[in-house]
């Protein structure tokens, strides 16, 4: 039987994508007295870097809300392997820290990261509501548009 979790995913439409593989010298996640600590996530698809480019030239800011959707989604896929397969066990998302490759006159990195936490609340509900912040960046990985860690708290 899905959990609840599981049930609200699929409500949504929602599948996870397969996590990815660290591309340097670190581990994807990291479980420590009861928190899961995720590490940055861009925007991959399929093995492929999403969003390419500065927001505020190349990527426009709901292209940029969409890339970090792809990162929550990315953090949520290997979350759900943090906690056995089983997302039932994520009592709140307590931080979110995102990183967003704009132009230096950009000020709107908040908007851009509220595709990355809407979708934790759309998924995880009150559970999915956290603190964050939300910073510009002169360059990220890959040359994508944002990345995004996260911690959260599991039983």
């Amino acid at each position: 039987m899905p959990g609840k979790i599981e049930a609200r995913l699929k409500e949504l439409g929602i599948v996870l994508p397969t996590p990815s593989v660290p591309q340097a010298n670190y581990v994807p996640w990291v479980v420590s007295k009861g928190l899961v600590f995720i590490a940055g996530q861009i925007p991959m698809q399929d093995g492929k870097p999403q969003f390419v480019g500065k927001v505020g030239r190349e990527v426009s800011i709901e292209q940029g809300q969409q890339a970090a959707r792809l990162c929550a989604l990315n953090i949520l896929a290997h979350l759900k392997n943090a906690c056995g397969g089983d997302l039932d066990k994520v009592v709140r998302c307590a931080k979110v820290g995102a990183f967003v490759n704009c132009v230096p006159e950009f000020s709107d990195q908040p908007k851009v990261v509220n595709g990355a936490s809407d979708l934790l609340v759309s998924v995880l509900g009150d559970a999915g509501r956290h603190a964050r912040f939300a910073v510009g960046a002169p360059g990220l990985p890959f040359g994508v548009a944002v990345e995004i860690d996260a911690v959260f708290e599991i039983k």
